[in-house]
């Protein structure tokens, strides 16, 4: 969790900043500038559409009885592309737009899927699962299969 926060707050702007350094020198400093917020104007303009869309399509899904896997992961991409199209720099803005096109959501979708079914079934190999209902001793299975009666009394206040 360290090494994620640590690439994330201080690796991250590092080479934000050198790349909006460079990207300056090559076209200028107002044309960067401009190219950051046209970026975000229109990142957020995306994002709104496409998070629409994904809402609309989790709530036919439902309303079918369906579970919308595929909808919820979009929506979240279209979620993480937002954070990163609003961030200043041009590397996060690669990256959300990327998130944005459905052709990569998908292919990103597929390998966390064949990701998540290896670890499911490595998991299951390991043994019973903690959850499973554990016999009970003889006293337990007596108490449980005796009658509770509960003995109250109660005032009516109308």
């Amino acid at each position: 969790m360290f090494r994620f926060l640590f690439v994330l707050f201080i690796i991250i702007p590092i080479i934000e900043i050198a790349l909006l350094i460079q990207v300056s020198d090559v076209i200028g400093g107002f044309a960067t500038i401009a190219l950051v917020v046209i970026t975000a104007i229109l990142g957020a303009k995306m994002v709104k559409q496409q998070g629409m869309s994904a809402l609309q399509n989790v709530q036919t899904q439902m309303a079918q009885g369906q579970m919308p896997a595929k909808e919820l992961f979009t929506g979240i991409c279209v979620v993480i592309a937002g954070v990163l199209l609003l961030t200043p720099g041009i590397m996060t803005d690669v990256f959300g737009l990327l998130l944005l096109t459905p052709a990569i959501r998908n292919k990103l979708a597929a390998g966390l899927a064949s990701q998540a079914t290896v670890k499911m079934s490595a998991s299951m190999q390991q043994g019973p699962s903690p959850f499973a209902q554990q016999p009970h001793s003889p006293r337990e299975q007596q108490q449980m299969d005796q009658p509770t009666t509960i003995d109250g009394e109660y005032e009516r206040k109308d």
